[in-house]
């Protein structure tokens, strides 16, 4: 009777060092489970910054200097509270630049295996090429096999007698009609463009419509350096291809440029401004003509 007690008592002992340990175990597990979210939430928002970082300063690769690519990331590391985390930062202009952040992050329940800190870090690079397709573009268009001058003041004729031969042209993405040349040119083509599309070209006095848009236009910006600039178009770049006597009926969309609208002059029916170089929305294609507009890519 003796020995019994002694042994129930003894595995009364037992069950209390398994309870304590199995507790111990469960503690240690809730702990690695809470730091590693912890760290998986941490590493996903630094991933989201840096590709917001990237993407906002590659809009400007094809500006002078890199410092105005840096204001841009600098700018959005801060807007995010992420400014220390800045561990690498490499501009190549007129191609790449890439961020990369990195981030300790304090442990909770893993301090009990004698680890305090994690270092998180995370990676972005975003590239700029020749736009091959693109939404929003002005129903005008330019020969590709016009050498653009940067900066240079340009003449875009859009009188009737002109509208569909020489160096630009007036081009119908939906179809004839003034009203919806206006609209196009006031709002960009809701639809996609893209190299090797054949789209027809618009005929008729389409003088009125294009002074009515361009004055819209001009009073919504008065600075080709705003990011959303209403002057700025996205002008489709051609090759002719139904081209017969002196009438160009379709043509071959090649790439895009961006065009800054100065002002319009009644008196001989053009469109002055400028082609500039931009980076912005749209669709890389290596096979477009490159005039100066470019699009965007997260590439890691």
């Amino acid at each position: 009777m003796e020995k019994l007690l002694k042994l129930i008592k003894s595995e009364k002992g037992n069950v209390l060092v398994l309870v304590s340990i199995a507790f111990t175990g469960i503690l240690t597990m809730a702990g690695l489970v809470i730091d590693g979210g912890n760290l998986y939430v941490t590493k996903s928002h630094l991933q989201k910054v840096a590709n917001a970082a990237v993407l906002s300063g590659a809009q400007e690769l094809v500006a002078e200097s890199e410092t105005e690519v840096e204001t841009i990331v600098q700018a959005i590391l801060q807007y995010h509270e992420e400014e220390l985390s800045l561990d690498h930062l490499d501009i190549l202009l007129d191609d790449s630049v890439t961020v990369e952040l990195e981030k300790p992050v304090p442990l909770a329940f893993s301090r009990l295996l004698g680890m305090e800190t994690v270092n998180v870090s995370a990676k972005a690079t975003a590239r700029i090429g020749a736009m091959g397709r693109a939404y929003g573009a002005a129903p005008i268009g330019i020969d590709d096999s016009i050498e653009l001058e940067f900066g240079e003041l340009y003449q875009l004729k859009v009188d009737e007698e002109d509208v569909d031969t020489g160096n630009f042209g007036i081009l119908a993405l939906e179809g004839p009609g003034a009203n919806t040349y206006k609209d196009n040119l006031l709002n960009g083509f809701q639809g996609e463009l893209a190299v090797g599309d054949i789209v027809d070209t618009q005929t008729g006095n389409i003088a009125g419509p294009t002074k009515d848009a361009v004055d819209i236009l001009v009073a919504g910006c008065s600075s080709m350096y705003e990011r959303d600039c209403s002057r700025i178009i996205l002008v489709p770049v051609y090759t002719p291809h139904n081209h017969t006597q002196n009438q160009m009926k379709e043509v071959e969309i090649t790439g895009f440029a961006y065009f800054y609208i100065e002002q319009y002059d009644n008196s001989d029916k053009t469109i002055h401004g400028y082609f500039i170089r931009r980076a912005d929305t749209g669709f890389e294609d290596p096979s477009a003509s490159n005039k100066g507009a470019y699009s965007i890519r997260l590439t890691e």
